[in-house]
């Protein structure tokens, strides 16, 4: 067993042993992708403040997301396809998530379906929705989540229509994959994935197919998915989906202050910062360097969250000190599951909480929950640089 001390060792052992097309689906932007590298790069150009000569005993990463209390302020974001990365992923990591006290978000273009993360978790999971054309699909798994008791709904916003990612075309992505030649060969060397796949009966999109009308199997699935994101979400759509939920609700694609005021006008009970990964828009700024103006808007009127880009437990540190109340992963625990199923999950979480933990200490803060500005060293014209 190799010595895990980072998140890339599980990057690479994920490379290794998942089919390329779904790691690329994973490990990938828009177009140039440069939005998806700076989302990364520009955490390092945020600087820890070292701090000496005080108490680090007794420390906490203990907090709380939308009134939940948590071991630390991370999630597991919702990530599409999480089942191909490794057979059941959705249910490994919901499980793993649910044993280490973090969030679980699934995604609508899960795997396993809601139901099934439902009958094989204890601890209530969030569900994320795309805004679906089809009104009588939306009711229905609006429903299907009240039913499975999820703790919040995380409507996505930035998703109207898809941004255009190269390797996904170029790999000739589906789920299941397409037993062409070139796929057939690279199956041949992913051996654990595929023995991992032939145990399970989750192949395809559970919480669509056979509940979308039409959609009975993958092939009509894609042409359904193609045509069924709604380009016509607005704020009015919103406010219905808000109603017909009746709960907790996050707002997940906020990137711009004047959407964060409406946002908080509108009476979220959280938004995130997030660009997507780096999968949408090519060419907006990092969600990191976004981050302050999007707090600087709205201050506590709602609890700010942010993810893209995090891979470390000094860029949690480094989020929550510029203003985020807590953070989400999906790269990070993507790495971990498709390198070593929900062991790679935990392990992803303990890496974060670990390195959290100890920069956090050397930064001369014992509680999770004191970190702020004063942490950090910001490099001139890192907030000024485009405006807001």
């Amino acid at each position: 067993m190799p010595i895990i001390t980072c998140i890339d060792d599980l990057k690479a052992l994920h490379r290794a042993r998942t089919p390329r097309m779904f790691y690329d689906y994973a490990e990938s932007g828009s177009y140039t992708e440069q939005t998806f590298r700076e989302n990364t790069t520009d955490f390092a150009r945020l600087k820890l403040r070292q701090k000496v000569a005080v108490d680090m005993s007794n420390r906490s990463t203990a907090s709380e997301m939308v009134g939940l209390p948590v071991a630390m302020p991370v999630g597991l974001a919702p990530v599409g396809l999480t089942g191909m990365q490794h057979a059941d992923g959705e249910i490994l990591a919901a499980r793993a998530a649910e044993r280490f006290n973090v969030p679980f978000a699934l995604s609508t273009m899960s795997i396993c379906s809601i139901e099934d993360v439902a009958a094989h978790t204890t601890a209530p999971f969030m569900f994320q929705l795309y805004v679906m054309k089809d009104q009588e699909f939306l009711a229905g798994i609006i429903d299907r989540a009240k039913a499975a008791n999820c703790s919040a709904l995380v409507l996505t916003l930035d998703l109207q229509i898809l941004g255009q990612r190269h390797k996904d075309l170029k790999n000739g992505l589906t789920a299941p994959p397409r037993l062409t030649l070139p796929v057939m060969m690279d199956l041949a060397t992913k051996w654990r994935w595929g023995m991992g796949m032939l145990r399970t009966r989750r192949r395809q999109f559970g919480n669509i197919v056979g509940h979308a009308k039409g959609v009975g199997d993958t092939s009509s699935l894609m042409s359904w998915t193609a045509e069924q994101f709604d380009d016509r979400l607005d704020w009015d759509k919103i406010a219905r989906i808000r109603d017909m939920w009746g709960g907790k609700l996050i707002l997940k694609g906020i990137m711009d202050p004047e959407d964060a005021r409406i946002a908080a006008d509108f009476g979220a009970d959280a938004i995130v910062v997030s660009n997507h990964g780096g999968r949408q828009l090519d060419g907006a700024l990092s969600a990191i360097r976004m981050l302050p103006h999007i707090v600087e808007a709205v201050g506590d009127r709602v609890e700010i969250h942010m993810d893209s880009g995090i891979r470390s437990g000094q860029d949690v540190l480094k989020a929550l000190a510029l203003g985020a109340h807590a953070t989400w992963i999906g790269r990070a625990f993507i790495h971990g599951l498709g390198a070593m199923g929900e062991a790679g999950v935990t392990a992803v979480l303990e890496l974060i909480r670990k390195e959290l933990d100890v920069s956090m200490a050397l930064c001369g803060e014992r509680k999770v929950t004191d970190v702020g500005r004063h942490n950090l060293l910001i490099p001139q014209g890192f907030e000024t640089e485009y405006g807001a």
